[in-house]
């Protein structure tokens, strides 16, 4: 019961971000407990033979992981010149106060009052450079080249994306951000529509990945199976109770 109701918490996680930029669904996995064995299968029971079966009792489930799954979600244009998807592999890098960088797949930059281009909570967005007052026009291209027509002319530089060889062991740090650990493995560094990194949309931002009826069946599914389980325990109980009043 205690496994279905985490269950139900993640599934209900996804749902309540079904809306969220660049959101990544998750998916709970279960093992099963220890076992207990009153015969072993393959005892000896004497004169050769053996059983051929044995006699073990489970305890039950428990949640082991919740793996985020990193499909590309759905692109929707925006028409938003800092609004910018990555159609494929990679994550944007962000400066995070404290020095350290965290990743994200959340392209709704924002200009801040000194030009640079920021994350909606105002972390510096690495790879753009500032844009100078007066700024006409941005062109981002698919291949990351960014093109500002600035009041002295026109300026060119490259934005690049990172990836990780597994992305699913990022650790999530809410507000659409992800950090490294030892269990996603480094990152690598590569310019955008190149050696498999992901393309640049500009004007469009990748929504969720969430399907409302794939996790509205998973719902239904798990409250089903923690019904199932309260009856179950009912049921022992109630069994027990006929026995504790059973009078000779």
């Amino acid at each position: 019961m205690q496994s279905q109701q985490m269950n139900l918490d993640v599934i209900a996680n996804n749902l309540a971000n079904v809306n969220t930029t660049g959101f990544k669904k998750s998916k709970i996995e279960f093992q099963d407990l220890l076992y207990q064995n009153t015969r072993a299968p393959g005892a000896e029971q004497g004169a050769g033979n053996q059983l051929p079966t044995g006699l073990q009792v489970g305890h039950g489930s428990r949640a082991v992981a919740t793996s985020r799954i990193f499909t590309t979600g759905e692109l929707t244009q925006t028409g938003e010149r800092l609004d910018v998807a990555v159609a494929g592999d990679g994550f944007f890098e962000i400066q995070m106060p404290d020095g350290t960088q965290a990743f994200t797949r959340d392209g709704a930059f924002k200009l801040a009052s000194d030009g640079r281009v920021v994350t909606s909570d105002g972390l510096t967005v690495n790879g753009f450079q500032p844009v100078p007052a007066g700024t006409t026009g941005i062109t981002i291209a698919s291949n990351g080249e960014v093109t500002l027509d600035a009041p002295g002319g026109q300026q060119n530089f490259r934005v690049q994306l990172t990836r990780f060889s597994n992305p699913g062991g990022l650790e999530a740090l809410g507000r659409n951000l992800f950090r490294e650990t030892q269990a996603s493995g480094p990152p690598e560094t590569g310019n955008p529509d190149e050696q498999g990194f992901g393309q640049l949309q500009q004007g469009y931002l990748e929504m969720s990945n969430v399907k409302v009826v794939e996790e509205m069946v998973n719902l239904i599914m798990a409250q089903r199976a923690y019904e199932v389980n309260s009856k179950a325990v009912q049921a022992a109980d109630e069994m027990m109770q006929q026995s504790n009043n059973m009078k000779r």
